[in-house]
């Protein structure tokens, strides 16, 4: 954690702190926020984080917790830590330097001198430029169909972890990049290319690490996505969640930025070379 800060420290980004319990999450289709009486816990930083952006602040970062309902397993806690940071000035591609100098960051430090157990392998890894994938070239390479196939079919997300991130290089960072617009809420789409999302997934050791891309700063093309993802949360039998009203407000003050988020506990495992993330956090939620 204080290598973790001591990076962003010597890139100029200032250290920001949010509420943790808020009146609305930005509803997606697949998370589920957990209540806390009538409000919710944070599935993530995002929305506070963002209004501060509007406000006038640069370059800024956050290590917090987070709750996602019904997330348990392996490699997944209701409650986690997450590292978030944003850029004002650049974009998604901006973040991948970011990730890459955050890893080699961690790789060459002199705490990893005191440290014990770490994976050799991992640190080895974190030194190596970062590979870069486009999502459709990893369906060429790794699939049976097609990237905007399996979105039209409903299984995008059911290939990408059956088939594509296990046949992920392992020697490096991958950058798998350009998301199909269907699989970016939040995301800015390509001006070339409405159909794609400046939106990539960090993965070491075949492991997702981070979600980043240019952020989405139209009020309202981000209500009519927030509607849709209601919308499907309707379809799946979930329930529909409430707007984050001042956000949208807020966002319309927003200048260009990009944003990304890192599961800190994940990035300890893959340094320590655990296979489950039971093995990296002081209790489970079986041990309270």
């Amino acid at each position: 954690m204080r290598a973790v800060r001591s990076f962003f420290d010597s890139c100029g980004f200032l250290e920001v702190e949010t509420p943790l319990r808020i009146p609305a999450n930005a509803p997606e289709e697949h998370i589920d926020p957990y209540m806390s009486e009538a409000w919710f816990l944070q599935t993530s930083p995002e929305m506070c984080m963002k209004r501060l952006l509007s406000r006038g602040y640069g370059n800024i970062y956050q290590i917090c917790h987070c709750w996602r309902s019904s997330e348990r397993g392996s490699k997944h806690l209701p409650e986690f830590t997450m590292l978030e940071w944003y850029r004002t000035t650049g974009d998604y591609r901006d973040l991948m330097a970011d990730c890459e100098g955050l890893l080699k960051w961690l790789a060459c430090g002199d705490w990893v001198e005191t440290g014990k157990g770490f994976s050799n392998n991992i640190l080895a890894a974190f030194g190596n430029t970062a590979e870069q994938i486009t999502v459709e070239e990893a369906f060429g390479r790794y699939a049976s169909m097609g990237m905007q196939a399996a979105v039209r079919e409903g299984v995008f997300d059911e290939i990408m972890v059956t088939l594509i991130e296990p046949s992920l290089p392992r020697n490096r960072p991958v950058i798998l990049k350009d998301y199909p617009a269907e699989m970016a809420a939040l995301a800015r789409l390509k001006e070339d290319n409405p159909a794609i999302a400046e939106r990539f997934e960090l993965y070491v050791n075949g492991l997702e690490l981070a979600n980043g891309f240019s952020e989405l700063i139209d009020p309202s093309e981000q209500l009519e996505r927030f509607i849709e993802a209601n919308y499907r949360r309707n379809q799946a039998g979930s329930s529909p969640l409430p707007l984050p009203e001042p956000f949208l407000v807020d966002l319309a003050s927003m200048q260009p930025a990009a944003g990304i988020a890192l599961g800190v506990d994940r990035l300890v495992m893959l340094l320590c070379g655990a296979e489950r993330i039971d093995d990296v956090v002081s209790f489970t939620p079986e041990e309270l």
